[in-house]
């Protein structure tokens, strides 16, 4: 009796269904991909139509024709870009050497050159490198870059030493070089973190870019302050929308590179 009690318990667990399996988690929703985009398009449309029946006097036309607006939009972007590119190859392989064996000495003096790049006002900083290097492009950019550097520093180390030792053990335990263990191992599983110190970077960098008019670096900040010294509400609700605009979609569009470039095995619901 006992083993035909055990044959049907045996026979009961093999009919019997498999759990289900989660369903898998969607990296990107098509609410992510389409509400800020069409609350950006909507704002801006509002904007314009706000502008075509606008009675703008002579001063407010000469500041905003001329293809002026998208000279400063085209400015802000590419000192937006340019920036950021520089960050990026000065903090992430900065942030790397220094949590090696060899480096992490260092670190300490590194941070606080990081944390004096932001703890300056920009304007400040940017009001030196102009008396250093004069006025023009380079002394925007330098300040822009000072100023965005800690962010991606700061998640770059705090990425690679939230590995867990164990695991970095058992990569070099099968043989892979220090190169490989890093490349295959710490950064992939430090890419949340770092691309979130990319993303705070670039929407920094956009909202000091505004600041580089001051230095002679062109950009939004030109309509900014045009609207401040001549008293045209127009032309500086348009420079404030144009820069916000621009900051929410460098948001956005870094969001969606977090999401999809971050390794499937670290997803909630895989």
């Amino acid at each position: 009796m006992s083993d035909l009690g055990s044959g049907a318990d045996r026979l009961d667990e093999e009919e019997a269904p498999a759990p289900p399996r989660p369903a898998p988690h969607r990296r990107v929703t098509w609410q992510k991909l389409t509400f800020l985009p069409a609350f950006l398009v909507a704002v801006l449309l509002a904007t314009w139509l706000w502008f075509e029946q606008a009675d703008l006097d002579r001063i407010s036309t000469n500041a905003l024709s001329g293809g002026q607006v998208s000279k400063a939009l085209w400015q802000h972007v590419q000192l937006t870009v340019i920036s950021t590119f520089f960050v990026l190859i000065i903090a992430i392989p900065l942030g790397i050497l220094l949590t090696r064996p060899a480096f992490r000495r260092a670190t300490p003096v590194a941070m606080t050159f990081a944390n004096m790049g932001q703890a300056t006002p920009a304007i400040g900083l940017l009001a030196l490198l102009v008396i250093w290097l004069g006025i023009g492009r380079r002394s925007a950019l330098i300040g822009m870059i000072a100023y965005a550097i800690l962010p991606v520093l700061s998640n770059t180390i705090a990425g690679l030493r939230a590995n867990d030792p164990m695991l970095l053990e058992a990569a070099r335990g099968i043989g892979m070089s220090p190169l490989g263990v890093l490349l295959r191992v710490e950064l992939p599983l430090g890419v949340p973190l770092i691309l979130a110190g990319v993303r705070t970077a670039l929407v920094l960098n956009v909202g000091t870019a505004t600041l580089a008019v001051f230095g002679g670096g062109g950009g939004l900040g030109t309509l900014i302050t045009t609207g401040i010294t001549t008293q045209r509400m127009p032309v500086l609700i348009l420079g404030s929308i144009l820069t916000v605009s621009l900051a929410l979609l460098v948001d956005w569009l870094a969001s969606l590179a977090e999401l999809l470039l971050k390794p499937r095995g670290l997803e909630v619901g895989t």
